[in-house]
């Protein structure tokens, strides 16, 4: 049981605040500092691009999680004595094979559908394909976007979800609490100051997705794999000029966002077909009880203190 590698480590309430009330304390300032400022977020962010460039812009936004993730695992090695491996999977070694999988199934997904996009409405999209600015983003995207989306996984699916668990002995709260966190940390992106609320939708219902899919198969494998094709193909792919990560993409989406009433479609279409496709080949059964079930006083018997 994958919430149960938790005990592997030393427990101790006060050692689980920290580094997600540090985290979300950050991001909380941020949000705070933007609408207290009644800060233009696009407006900002086009002036830095003019000033350093888009893959600058790129890299200094992503660096910090290269920091995040060495602390938050830091933390976990010499102050929870849990291992890397205990927090990524319940199985022996890490299973590759599943992180693999599930990138190659996101990543032909979204260069379809958007290939698909492009020649249904070929006036919603623009060509920016320099060489030299995408060879340099190619390489700043394959280094960092795994780490910023590794930094995540292992802070909500892995250590959020474990210490959450562990606390509440049951599997739904940190399935819902982490869920709901991975929005509200997206919160002060300038996507949703365009989109408007609609998009928390989103980001919740992929944190519950990404939640169900560690739950339902004890290890973060598939949500690493799924969550770094996500971030890495479309940032290489296709990006638009009122999101967070603005890039030198090969398309630049020029299309009118609308209501965002249409990013509702991942979360009641294509994550479901997503569970049943990964459901299927990895014959998970007892749903009820994975996702919903309680942590057996046997089994938690090292309890948070």
């Amino acid at each position: 049981m994958y919430i149960t590698q938790g005990r592997k480590g030393k427990l101790g309430m006060w050692k689980y605040l920290p580094i997600p009330l540090g985290f979300m304390l950050l991001m909380a300032l941020n949000y705070l500092a933007v609408k207290m400022l009644n800060m233009d977020t696009e407006a900002v962010m086009k002036q830095q691009i003019e000033s350093i460039g888009k893959n600058m812009l790129f890299l200094q936004l992503l660096i910090p999680f290269a920091i995040f993730l060495g602390g938050l695992l830091f933390w976990v090695r010499y102050v929870h004595q849990q291992s890397l491996l205990s927090l990524t999977t319940s199985r022996k070694k890490v299973d590759w094979s599943r992180v693999f999988f599930v990138f190659g199934l996101m990543a032909s997904f979204i260069i379809m559908s958007t290939v698909a996009a492009y020649f249904i409405t070929p006036e919603n999209y623009q060509l920016n394909f320099q060489p030299v600015p995408f060879l340099i983003l190619s390489v700043i995207a394959i280094l960092l976007i795994p780490v910023q989306t590794s930094f995540e996984e292992y802070l909500f699916r892995g250590y959020l979800m474990q210490g959450l668990g562990l606390a509440a002995k049951n599997k739904w709260f940190p399935l819902l609490i982490t869920s709901v966190l991975f929005g509200v940390m997206h919160a002060a992106n300038p996507e949703v100051e365009k989109l408007g609320p609609i998009l928390m939708v989103y980001y919740i219902g992929t944190g519950l997705f990404l939640g169900i899919i560690t739950l339902m198969d004890d290890g973060l494998e598939l949500a690493l794999g799924f969550h770094a094709a996500n971030n890495l193909v479309t940032v290489l792919l296709v990006t638009a000029d009122w999101t967070a990560l603005q890039t030198d993409s090969i398309f630049i989406d020029a299309s009118d966002p609308g209501t965002g009433y249409e990013v509702l479609m991942p979360v009641f279409i294509v994550f479901p077909i997503f569970l049943i496709i990964l459901s299927k080949k990895y014959k998970w059964t007892g749903w009820k009880d994975r996702l919903f079930g309680k942590i057996e006083p046997d089994v938690a018997v090292q309890e948070i203190t």
